[in-house]
């Protein structure tokens, strides 16, 4: 509903020598004023007077006052005037003509409109039936069209904010792309052949082809703009159509994505307006030809990425200069500064080799995300600049589903959950680094409760201490642990750790779960939880923030995205002493030299961490099922990167070690 105030300035309360029945014209034009503040022109066209009437018609008057004010958006409509002295109030009575200056606020699309004006009103019909009446002309919507002239909108669209690596690389950026048309008169000899291979190559059809063409405006000679804008960068498609008679391209702008499918799922892309977003939007700020983040950081930042529409209010009159009303200056789109680096995104996508899994590389120092790849992806491109139905189908049936963004979902962590066990059994005292645990054979179960159920271990050592089943990754020794710390401290441990709460991070990334009910119950859950096994499930980034107590004396860091945000920042704390995160790093650093991830003794520097294979079995009684490998890493000594990969079904590719030899490399390209 519209506000309005009307604001009246009385420089008299009541003039002597008027009989009480007689109508001033103060007293009419305020009858006036409330009638236009509440935009009541029907009302206000019956008190104008008959001349002004038989000039403007209902059409000129009630209806053009309506378009303007709707149009305009015209709200907060405020007249303000001077009554006349007593002097002059009587001599206006006796004549039977007043004018009476009168200023007026108002807001409008583009901001505050103010103007002054003068209202001269007549006294009008028999002596008994004398009323006051409105001498009205165009000057009371805005004085500058009183002889004439056309109010104008122009709207200036905001330029799209870009999305920036650390080193202010672009990840999204507006760079120029070819906008294809056609000139009729250079189709050629067989001009129907030409316009069906142009459509097929621009998945449109020939009729939208035609209808364009078709344009009173065309002329042989015109390009014609076809409505498909191309990446430059896409030289296949390109080189094919300037192959064709007709076709012709005009630089532009749209959004280009310099990593391509490497940063799909995390940058993400832009698309039009749709009609159910249209029913969301602020209409103000969205029409149906805008563009708008679809997924990833495009949407996730869209209103700072946006910007504001420009907006000018004008009178245009032939022959003189526009007059100006209001006017909003364009606000264009906020850069996003993040903290991802295009290098390592890059690399570290690349180095899956069209493996389905997810990573995340961090800078354990300070939180820093600094990639974040989900593979296989798709070019953002196809999805801005139309994608063919066929292609769409491929992405659709694909059962890699390269559109799923696997940044966002949870996994079964396998053994690189295991540090995690051993600083939640070193802080209840379960764990003592120098016990030796006899373990005999390949197989144990805790009698009673577990059935036939045992769990099962690679590699045959008796004694074992904490540093030989990290080495080793044996999965008995951290089943027997779990087992003798029990669910409930367990439970308690993996909360400390961010178990069931949103990563404090401005990503969609589903909630680390311990299992379907946040409890476990049952030794058999217990055991399998302990070694990443079970019911539990992590996301890589939330899997490579779990690992930063280690590296900073206990305290595992808040992850951030944008530059713009503190570093450093708390998220837990006293999740292991200084003492304990040594002895941890020193199992990891062994995993490397003596354990399961020894192809990292390649690299040119030290490397630490732990490996994980997650069996995926949906029963205990399965015996295989199809193993994620996985691999938690970074170098000993800089401690600049740390990164945790997934690889989906590696189980005939080596499992684990092929994730290691993976982000080994990465780090070595990146080092």
């Amino acid at each position: 509903m519209k506000r309005f105030i009307l604001i009246v300035i009385t420089s008299i309360l009541f003039i002597a020598g008027c009989s009480e029945d007689e109508v001033t014209p103060h007293e009419r034009f305020d009858d006036y004023v409330k009638l236009w503040s509440e935009s009541n022109f029907t009302n206000m066209y019956d008190m104008l007077t008959l001349d002004s009437k038989e000039a403007y018609p209902t059409d000129q008057y009630i209806d053009r006052y309506q378009k303007v004010y709707d149009d305009l958006e015209i709200d907060n409509v405020e007249i303000s005037y001077t009554k006349l002295s007593e002097e002059k109030l009587e001599l206006a009575m006796e004549e039977g003509t007043a004018t009476l200056p009168f200023s007026v606020k108002m807001d409008s699309m583009a901001g505050p409109i103010t103007f002054d004006y003068e209202v001269t009103l007549t006294q009008q019909g028999e002596e008994e039936e004398k009323d006051w009446f409105i001498n009205w002309d165009p000057g009371f919507i805005f004085p500058h069209i009183k002889d004439g002239g056309d109010i104008r909108i122009a709207t200036t669209e905001p330029t799209r904010g870009e999305i920036l690596d650390r080193n202010r690389l672009p990840l999204a950026l507006n760079g120029e792309v070819w906008d294809i048309g056609i000139v009729p008169g250079k189709l050629g000899d067989n001009p129907d052949a030409n316009k069906k291979k142009i459509a097929s190559l621009l998945n449109i059809s020939v009729d939208s082809i035609d209808k364009a063409l078709n344009a009173d405006w065309v002329q042989p000679d015109m390009f014609v703009p076809l409505n498909k804008k191309i990446p430059k960068s896409d030289t296949e498609l390109l080189d094919q159509l300037w192959q064709v008679n007709g076709i012709m391209g005009q630089t532009t702008l749209g959004r280009i994505y310099p990593l391509g499918e490497a940063a799909t799922h995390l940058v993400g892309y832009v698309g039009k307006v749709t009609d159910k977003d249209l029913e969301e939007l602020d209409p103000n700020l969205y029409t149906a030809n805008d563009m708008i983040g679809k997924t990833g950081l495009e949407r996730i930042f869209e209103d700072r990425l946006k910007g504001k529409n420009g907006v000018k209010i004008y009178v245009q009159k032939e022959g003189e200069n526009d007059v100006v009303l209001a006017e909003v200056e364009v606000q264009n789109g906020e850069s996003i500064h993040t903290t991802i680096d295009s290098t390592v995104q890059e690399e570290l996508y690349l180095s899956f080799d069209d493996i389905s899994g997810t990573a995340a590389a961090i800078e354990p120092k300070t939180g820093e995300t600094l990639a974040l790849a989900s593979s296989p992806s798709f070019d953002p491109h196809k999805m801005v600049y139309g994608i063919s139905q066929p292609d769409w189908e491929e992405l659709q049936n694909n059962p890699d589903q390269p559109l799923f963004n696997r940044n966002n979902a949870t996994y079964a962590p396998g053994s690189v959950i295991k540090p995690i066990t051993t600083a939640i059994g070193l802080q209840n005292g379960i764990i003592d680094p120098e016990e030796k645990i006899e373990i005999e054979g390949l197989t144990w179960g805790n009698g009673e409760g577990w059935g036939d159920y045992k769990v099962t271990r690679v590699a045959s050592a008796s004694p074992v201490n904490l540093l030989t089943a990290m080495t080793l990754s044996d999965n008995i020794y951290f089943a027997m642990k779990g087992v003798e710390m029990g669910g409930n401290a367990l439970v308690t441990g993996l909360e400390q750790f961010g178990f069931g709460e949103e990563l404090p991070i401005n990503l969609p990334i589903s909630s680390s779960s311990i299992s379907t009910t946040g409890s476990l119950d049952g030794e058999v859950l217990v055991a399998n939880t302990s070694y990443g096994q079970g019911e539990i499930e992590t996301s890589a980034l939330h899997m490579a923030t779990m690992y930063t107590p280690f590296l900073n004396d206990g305290i595992m860091l808040k992850p951030v995205i944008l530059m713009e945000e503190e570093k450093s920042q708390v998220w837990k704390e006293n999740l292991v002493t200084p003492e304990q995160a040594a002895i941890i790093r020193d199992t990891l650093r062994k995993v490397v030299t003596e354990g399961t991830a020894s192809y990292a003794k390649n690299a040119s520097f030290p490397v630490a961490g732990k490996t994980g294979t997650a069996e995926l079995k949906l029963t205990l009684d399965e015996e295989d099922g199809a193993e994620n490998g996985w691999f938690v890493g970074y170098p000993s000594e800089d401690q600049d990167i740390l990164i945790a990969m997934m690889m989906e079904k590696v189980q005939d590719k080596g499992a684990s070690a092929l994730v290691v030899e993976k982000v080994t490399e990465v780090m070595e390209k990146i080092k």
